[in-house]
């Protein structure tokens, strides 16, 4: 027992020194001296013993936090002790028998059973992670940017299938049992014309006809809870306890749904931006993340350590390319750069002359599908799916060519693949956004409401008797058809392009060779796939449903191809600042679909014959409307909320908390400048250290040299 003792009284005088001296390092903004070399700081260290911080062996964090004592973190695990002194200090916890009172030992047994249950919830929610496995070895075996797409398709399916149970618990599931009940208003005002709408067929249909309905969604899927025309118009039950009213829950169940997306893609971007931030963007950063906190200390078996070997190879080779690189363009004289941004310039109007190109004829094709839909059979689908097939041609053949202008450009292989996605989703946002403005010069005859088509029911009734479903079905028609051609192009041209160079040896298949994973272009479809599900959101209500079984399909079909398929990438990329770069693109897909929306909630009439909607000038109309149905107490808190004694209070509030975060953001941006700071001035040190080593072994062999010829 006198040892231990012994122990105790060392170890307690050992910290309490460490604790005066850490609190007088605290006191200096974190430094000693900001200017102060490590040469003088190890002298200074060499004094003043070993700079352990305070530890109290009869104390817990919990309880230090709660007593109020200010102090460093009191974690055992998080504070930089020698493994053996940290070995001596445990001992000496468990064989304490502390005298605490009742309270205190209630507190310490709260924070005990705190911690236990946050540490099981967290162990349970990674255990039930989706796809966790599977990201594992995509990350070993292709790098950290081959993984970051995966990452990306994994949030986009849980993303999809929370938003269709917001959908579903307001608008469906309401529909479905009030239809059931028979509450239903239809509108027997306006022009008789205008509410002329019946897409059932009539009389005997061929069975091949269920299945062309299915592709194009026409026929039996028109009139189904999958697009708009099949929701009643101001269905609403009521009694005296209970009102739900269908047209106003479909409004801002789709305006609801547009803020929960914001709100995710924004949390989702703070977390990317904060490891980007970490790494400060530079391979310096990365590469010190990497080294001293890249490696998985839970993996177990060979198998998940060769995976963590092989990713944190794979961003090593990351960083030294992209520094390789930069020396190069460093290197260039004056007249290299004038030549390189001169053709970078050149080849920049060369893709956007593609990509215009490809716009001219997405209209043209969008016209010509429009004048031709009243065709039937296989044709009709051909001319139903041209738009489609338009599009997604433009989008498959002009990112190729803007790809092999990238290789002429001489980007960095991380700035080569943000310039190709800009390129691409330039080329398919705008592609969708010259779809839609075909069909709203079709739908309000070209602006002109007081045409002779468009003047009955302010749209153009004839070809549109419902609009929304219309424009519900050419997106549920781009959304079936990437997947098709996603299919399509898995089995007939991957597999045997992999079956064709592993057994036919010819230059040719050398030539050809396994294809490359293409990160950029396969973001880059997921982000229009999730733009087309926003833009048809309002119009086809069950879209995000499909898009999650879509992705789900896709993600099995992108590991069959990345492991049977494709080689590892020749040039790899940083992931960190990839990640953020995509969500970036992914919120401009989200703007587009918002500006769609809006439009179609505040100018254009809704159809007469179809819709929650037909009895009224707007969607947006159902709002007012509903409002003058509250009750006074609840209009005149409404109506607080939207006054000035309400926002200016809520604007200065808003202000002062972003001058606060702004200050807190500028105060660690100082404390990551000072860290940097002194991680330069000890690799400097360093350097010194290290010439002084070779100087002194160089005179020690002259020295030795010298004394061996004398003798």
């Amino acid at each position: 027992m006198t040892s231990w003792f012994t122990i105790c009284f060392v170890l307690d005088l050992l910290l309490r020194q460490g604790s005066r001296e850490a609190y007088d390092y605290n006191e200096g903004n974190g430094y000693r001296s900001d200017q102060q070399s490590l040469r003088l700081r190890r002298v200074s260290s060499q004094v003043s013993n070993q700079n352990y911080p305070q530890y109290d062996l009869s104390s817990t964090p919990a309880e230090e936090n709660e007593e109020g004592n200010s102090g460093p973190p009191r974690d055992l695990r998080a504070i930089p002790l020698p493994m053996a002194l940290k070995r001596a200090v445990r001992q000496v916890q468990q064989m304490q028998v502390p005298v605490v009172s009742s309270r205190q030992s209630w507190r310490r047994k709260r924070t005990k059973s705190l911690h236990k249950l946050k540490e099981k919830a967290r162990e349970s929610l990674y255990f039930f992670t989706l796809w966790r496995k599977s990201l594992q070895k995509i990350g070993g075996n292709f790098g950290g940017g081959v993984q970051s797409y995966f990452l990306f398709l994994r949030f986009l399916v849980v993303f999809n299938f929370v938003s269709f149970l917001l959908i579903a618990g307001f608008v469906l599931i309401p529909s479905i049992v009030f239809r059931s009940a028979g509450a239903s208003l239809v509108n027997s005002t306006g022009p008789d014309d205008c509410m002329v709408y019946d897409p059932n067929p009539q009389g005997l249909i061929e069975f091949y006809n269920y299945f062309l309905d299915l592709l194009s969604g026409t026929g039996f899927m028109e009139y189904s809870y999958l697009f708009y025309g099949y929701y009643n118009n101001n269905t609403m039950v009521e009694d005296r306890n209970f009102s739900y009213n269908i047209p106003l829950a479909y409004l801002f169940t789709a305006v609801f749904y547009f803020i929960f997306c914001l709100i995710c893609i924004i949390a989702r971007m703070g977390t990317a931006a904060r490891v980007a931030v970490a790494t400060g963007g530079s391979t310096v950063g990365n590469y010190s993340v990497i080294v001293f906190t890249g490696w998985d200390y839970g993996s177990q078996g060979d198998q998940a350590t060769k995976l963590k070997q092989k990713n944190i190879h794979y961003q090593l080779q990351v960083d030294l390319e992209e520094e390789s690189i930069q020396k190069r363009a460093a290197a260039l004289t004056l007249c290299q750069k004038i030549v390189l941004y001169s053709l970078r310039v050149f080849m920049c109007f060369v893709s956007f002359g593609l990509i215009i190109a490809a716009f001219y004829g997405i209209f043209m094709a969008t016209n010509f599908s429009q004048t031709r839909s009243g065709e039937e059979g296989i044709l009709g689908l051909i001319f139903e799916y041209l738009p489609s097939i338009v599009i997604t041609t433009g989008n498959f053949v002009v990112p190729l060519l803007c790809d092999q202008i990238a290789l002429l450009e001489r980007y960095s292989p991380s700035t080569t693949v943000i310039v190709a996605l800009l390129r691409a989703v330039f080329l398919r946002l705008v592609s969708l956004g010259v779809l839609l403005f075909t069909l709203w010069r079709q739908i309000t005859c070209e602006g002109n409401i007081n045409s002779e088509d468009c003047k009955l029911c302010q749209y153009n009734y004839k070809v549109y008797p419902c609009w929304e479903t219309r424009v519900g079905q050419e997106m549920y028609k781009l959304t079936l058809f990437d997947l098709l051609v996603n299919i399509a192009l898995l089995v007939l041209v991957e597999f045997p392009r992999r079956m064709v160079v592993d057994n036919w040896s010819s230059k040719l298949a050398h030539w050809l060779g396994r294809q490359e994973f293409v990160v950029s272009a396969n973001v880059l479809g997921l982000v229009y796939g999730q733009t087309v599900v926003w833009t048809g959101a309002l119009f086809c209500p069950l879209l995000p449903l499909i898009n999650t079984i879509k992705f789900v399909l896709l993600f099995y079909f992108r590991k069959v191809t990345l492991f049977y398929n494709c080689r590892p990438a020749l040039k790899t990329f940083r992931s960190t600042t990839s990640t953020f770069f995509f969500l970036v693109v992914l919120m401009f897909g989200w703007g587009l679909a918002t500006v769609v929306m809006i439009y179609s909630l505040a100018e254009i009439k809704p159809s007469m014959g179809c819709g929650p909607f037909r009895s009224i000038p707007s969607m947006w109309s159902i709002v007012p409307t509903s409002f003058h149905r509250l009750s006074t107490i609840t209009q005149d808190f409404l109506f607080f909320i939207g006054s000035q004694a309400f926002s200016i209070p809520l604007f200065a509030l808003s202000c002062v908390v972003m001058c606060y975060f702004v200050a807190l953001a500028s105060v660690y941006g100082k404390s990551v400048a000072l860290l940097r700071a002194q991680l330069k001035l000890e690799g400097r040190d360093k350097q010194f250290l290290v010439k002084q080593i070779e100087k002194l072994s160089r005179q020690h062999q002259i020295l030795k040299h010298t004394a061996g010829a004398h003798e």
